[in-house]
């Protein structure tokens, strides 16, 4: 029997992400966590965008991506549902988004004035809330906890 799921998503309207990348970071996060499993039925196009208040479009496009991605399934006249996990991009391209992504992060928090074990701490936290049998890190290398941040926290000088 398949299972309907109940999206827990919430759009924020300070956010700098386009609310098609909420949705699907939303979406994402609840599939690697293990609130979404295999073969849950998600909301339909117009259910969701009515329950978060925005254009269907913007849900379809979202939903769209997912589906490129791997994440979702379409059966048709069924509707999405979740898929089953694999590996979705290549070994270069998963190192290339890491890559991409740990820059962005290290760019945003490098001028926080943050000492780097407690960033360091708080981004471990974070992913401890993912059961890794859901995720990639389940059959990714441990990750060394070193970085090449400076030892002080505060951004290099420009003059």
């Amino acid at each position: 029997m398949t299972r309907r799921a109940l999206l827990m998503l919430q759009i924020v309207t300070g956010d700098p992400r386009p609310i098609t990348r909420q949705i699907t970071d939303g979406i994402k996060r609840q599939i690697a966590g293990g609130d979404l499993i295999p073969g849950d039925a998600l909301p339909s196009v117009r259910g969701l965008a009515q329950q978060l208040s925005i254009n269907p479009n913007t849900v379809a496009k979202a939903y769209a991506e997912l589906t490129a991605e791997g994440w979702l399934l379409s059966r048709t006249g069924l509707g999405l549902f979740v898929a089953e996990q694999r590996q979705r991009l290549s070994d270069a391209e998963r190192e290339r988004r890491f890559a991409e992504a740990v820059d962005r992060f290290v760019s945003d928090v490098i001028g926080l004035d943050m000492p780097q074990q407690t960033i360091l701490d708080r981004v471990a936290a974070e992913l401890s809330h993912y059961d890794t049998k859901h995720t990639a890190l389940a059959t990714t290398p441990s990750i060394p906890r070193t970085c090449a941040w400076p030892t002080s926290a505060s951004p290099p000088s420009t003059t």
